[in-house]
């Protein structure tokens, strides 16, 4: 588990960088198949852009997008395989069932209110090392919803994807589309990651760190 934690944080720093190079390429945001500079956007992002024939109002900055465009789909696929053994390692040690799966008594709204009552009024909290309902509901809601959300918009950005499996863009509404869809799956994750981290370093930043790459979970932790 605690493998796979570390190689997804990786992928994901990664991932985020060579996106926001990718991103700056063309910072203007389609619905449907095709988009371009001579058609109106659904959104623009007031960003410059690394390529002058995209009209932002800005200085144009240093063209990246071949060396983030290779890294960005080697952390994908790598961050994949990765996923899939997470899965797979927590299906056959109970770590899904026991630690994710909510218990009877955490699936209601009262559960999850109680949690984030707690922590909008910085209330101590005794967890035993156990997710409380708020963390069950995100961990999964990111492991099985938004990843694969991330996974399957990415690929469709593919032509080698399009041309196999046209159905898997044409679902999401067409290439444009899926890469809409991906911009603000990534942000969704982008702050889950930085709440993640928040909550990390309220409960104790290197204590928690530290059990996360040794393994070890000292007494007052728990």
């Amino acid at each position: 588990m605690r493998v796979t934690h570390w190689i997804t944080v990786f992928c994901f720093l990664a991932l985020l960088v060579t996106g926001v190079e990718i991103l700056l390429s063309h910072p203007r945001f389609y619905w449907g198949e095709t988009g371009n500079v001579n058609m109106h956007p659904l959104f623009t992002l007031h960003v410059p852009s690394s390529r002058a024939m995209v009209p932002t109002g800005y200085a144009v900055l240093p063209d990246q997008n071949g060396w983030s465009r290779y890294l960005h789909f080697e952390a994908a696929w790598l961050i994949i395989l990765t996923g899939i053994v997470y899965v797979l390692a927590s299906l056959w040690n109970g770590h899904l069932r026991r630690d994710l799966l909510p218990a009877r008594e955490q699936r209601n709204w009262k559960a999850y209110a109680a949690v984030l009552g707690r922590y909008l009024h910085r209330a101590p909290v005794k967890e035993s090392g156990a997710y409380n309902a708020v963390q069950r509901a995100a961990y999964l809601g990111v492991i099985f919803g938004l990843l694969p959300l991330l996974i399957w918009t990415g690929l469709a950005l593919s032509p080698a994807v399009a041309s196999v499996a046209p159905w898997a863009v044409e679902a999401l509404g067409g290439r444009q589309s899926a890469r809409t869809l991906h911009f603000f799956a990534t942000v969704a994750l982008v702050l889950f990651f930085v709440v993640h981290v928040v909550m990390v370093t309220l409960a104790g930043f290197w204590s928690r760190t530290r059990a996360m790459v040794t393994g070890v979970v000292k007494e007052e932790q728990l």
